[in-house]
Parts: structure tokens; C-alpha cells; sequence
């Protein structure tokens, strides 16, 4: 017995590191990225009607952190390519996440260990993105890009004006067509390195929120332990970003922060996926203040579909959220910011947004109101301010 005692255990490790690598990151994608109502769903004669007409954009997915391919149906998760074009989405921004707490929450988070390395071991990312922000994002990057390459045209990334344009017309004979756009959830990818902001722009980024989880060295986060707002060198990005003709984000940014970002910038601003403290008052959502400052600057607000962000868990919270939105600052500053795949617990997945629609029409919107809340809004903001 003492003899087999050393490969028993010999075994047992092996056995423990497949599992790593095979079995822990498709239960932590069940475990964060649940659903809680599995399709198919059923929408109204009238919303189906309106649905299959519209041009829907969603601000915010975190898909890429996990290891799926977009190209294939998956029973996991929240969004792939497939589920999108039955869904009846034709944009979908991709935000990439590359530092996060383990277990991160809304009032205040220390720097502290990482979830996204155990997560980037697990799926055998390459080496050099385990240990650089940069490379994780550039890594993200490339799998979307990938994703578009394989597609023989079915799937496309936007990058330009004149790409939103072309795809817009293709879409009109074929509503099956799906786009893809960057965004990268917090600047960590920047490495402390404004002239990265030209590496991001260059990999297809055209939207960048300052921070997510922790306040950094461009500002503070709203879950942040200080809550700063914009630094000198957050300043600095944003300038830079927006002579690139990339979005800011404001999404988990500080008050601070916003009131500093809406002060510097010349462009419009965005906010990808947020509540509004009008229908859930927590430290995660916005205020009817911020919502006016954000608008202002002609910024567009993705109002997303979590639990946290409408004090609800179906659609019809959603659109409760979006008509307090849309009240106080006009139905052309909202959007729709799901945050699917982003470890939260979603109504539905994306080929439920016709129920967003449903409600919409059941909140007493108009049929014009609700083609722009559902994508015109994304569209319009898109064909100003991307690079040409």
C-alpha cells in the first residue's frame, strides 16, 4: 500500500489540474452568468411586430472574459452570435474585463487579488496577457476579431462611421447580421500609459470607461475605497480618447469622477449599463442629477437588466427604469446596457430582448420612442462620433 500511496496521490494531482483546466471555468460561468427564465419567450403579436423591424444595440456584454466561442450556440451564459441574431440584435458592444476582485461589491473595494488570473490560467490564455492588463485586453481583442474573420460575413466588428453604414445597409436585406464593437470595462489596460490609449484604438477599442471595481491612477471608482475623482493623468486619457474618437464611459465611474469627466470632455458621454436611484437607490445607479449632466453633454445611457440595477427581476423593471430615465432627461439620452455575461443573474438571455420591448409598449411608449430607446439612440451616437 505504501508503495501505491505516491501514484494514488501523483494521480489525484493530475486529476486535480484537468479539472482546472476542463471543468472549473464552464461551473464558475454557470454559477455567475445565470438565467433566471430559459427561452423561448413570449412576446406580444404587437411586440414581436415592432421587434423584428428595429434596430436593437446593446452597450454592454463581458462574453470575451469567458471561454466560449461566439460563433457557436451555447446552453451557458448570456450571448453568442447565434442567440443575437435570434434574438434580433444587430450591435452588441463587447467590454473586456482585465482586473476585478474576486468577489467585488457595490460600497468598497481594496486592491486586492485578481479574479481575472485565476480565470485567465483556467482558460489557458497566453502567458504574457496572465501577467499584463494590456495583453489581457489585446488577447479579448483578438478573439472577437476572430470570431468576425471566421464568420464569412455574418459577424462584423465596427470600427469607423463608414463601417456602422455599410453594415446598416447590408442589415437591410438581411436582418440576420450581426456587429460587434469594443469597450474596455476600467483603463487598467493602459498600464499607467496614456500613449496606450493609441495601442487600444488601434486593436478596435472605441469606448473605454476610467475605472471599474477599484479607483486607479485615472480616477475613482463608485465601489472604490476613496472614491477620488478624475487625476491629472484621468484627464490626460481623456483627451486622448477623444481625439482618437473613442467613448467614454461612465459606467461604475465615481460621483466625483462624473461631475470631472462631464467638466473636461468636449464629446458626448456615455454610461454602458447603470440603474437609476429613481426606481433603486444604491450606490451603484445614478441619480437624476447625474442623468442631466450626462444628457447634456449629449450622452446616450444604457440602462441595464440585473437585479442591483432595477430593484427587479423580470423585463418589466427594466422598463420602469428606462421610462424614469427617460422622463427626466429625454427619450433620445437612453439606451439599453444589459450587462449580460457580466456575473450577474439576468432575466433572460439575449434572445429574450423582446420582452424589453413588450414592456416598453406596455409603459406607454410609442412605437417611435421605443425603435429609439432599443438601438436608434446607439446608432445616432455611433454615426456622429466614430473615427471615419
Amino acid at each position: 500500500m505504501k508503495r501505491k500511496l505516491p501514484f494514488i496521490l501523483l494521480l489525484l494531482a493530475v486529476l486535480g489540474v484537468l479539472a482546472f483546466f476542463t471543468v472549473a471555468p464552464v461551473v464558475a460561468e454557470w454559477l455567475f452568468n445565470g438565467t433566471r427564465a430559459r427561452g423561448p419567450y413570449r412576446a406580444s403579436e404587437r411586440a414581436r411586430a415592432l421587434h423584428a423591424r428595429l434596430l436593437v444595440a446593446d452597450m454592454h456584454a463581458d462574453t470575451l472574459l469567458w471561454d466560449r466561442d461566439l460563433l457557436a450556440r451555447s446552453e451557458r451564459g448570456h450571448v453568442d452570435v447565434p442567440r443575437l441574431a435570434e434574438g434580433g440584435v444587430a450591435l452588441q458592444f463587447f467590454t473586456v474585463v482585465s482586473h476585478t476582485p474576486y468577489f467585488g461589491n457595490y460600497e468598497s473595494n481594496p486592491e486586492g487579488l485578481d479574479g481575472v488570473t485565476a480565470l485567465a490560467v483556467a482558460e489557458r490564455w497566453p502567458l504574457r496577457s496572465v501577467r499584463s492588463l494590456r495583453e489581457r485586453a489585446l488577447y479579448q481583442a483578438r478573439k472577437l476579431n476572430d470570431a468576425a474573420a471566421r464568420s464569412g460575413g455574418r459577424f462584423v466588428v465596427i470600427r469607423t462611421a463608414d463601417d456602422l453604414a455599410r453594415f446598416v445597409e447590408r442589415r437591410k436585406g438581411d436582418p440576420q447580421l450581426v456587429a460587434g464593437l469594443l469597450g474596455a470595462e476600467g483603463a487598467y489596460p493602459l498600464e499607467g500609459d496614456v500613449n496606450n490609449v493609441d495601442a487600444l484604438f488601434d486593436a478596435g477599442f472605441r469606448m473605454m470607461a476610467p475605472t471599474h471595481f477599484y479607483d486607479n491612477e485615472w480616477g475613482g471608482s463608485a465601489h472604490g475605497v476613496n472614491k477620488i475623482g478624475l487625476t491629472e493623468k484621468g484627464r490626460e486619457m481623456v483627451r486622448r480618447m477623444e481625439a482618437r474618437g473613442m467613448l467614454v464611459d461612465l459606467a461604475h465611474a465615481s460621483a466625483q469622477t462624473i461631475d470631472d469627466v462631464v467638466a473636461v470632455a468636449t464629446r458626448p458621454l456615455v454610461v454602458s449599463h447603470t440603474g437609476v436611484k429613481g426606481t433603486c437607490d444604491n450606490n451603484r445607479n445614478l441619480s437624476d442629477e447625474q442623468l442631466r449632466k450626462i444628457a447634456a453633454k449629449g450622452g446616450v445611457i444604457g440602462i441595464g437588466y440585473w437585479e442591483a440595477a432595477t430593484c427587479g427581476t423580470d423585463a418589466r423593471a427594466v422598463a420602469k427604469a428606462i421610462r424614469h430615465a427617460a422622463d427626466v432627461v429625454g427619450v433620445e439620452h437612453v439606451a439599453l446596457g444589459s450587462d449580460f455575461d457580466g456575473s450577474v443573474k439576468e432575466p433572460f438571455d439575449t434572445t429574450g430582448v423582446v420582452l424589453v420591448t413588450d414592456a416598453l409598449l406596455a409603459e406607454g411608449f410609442t412605437e417611435e420612442e421605443v425603435a429609439a430607446i432599443m438601438g436608434g439612440n446607439v446608432f445616432r451616437l455611433l454615426a456622429e462620433t466614430l473615427p471615419r
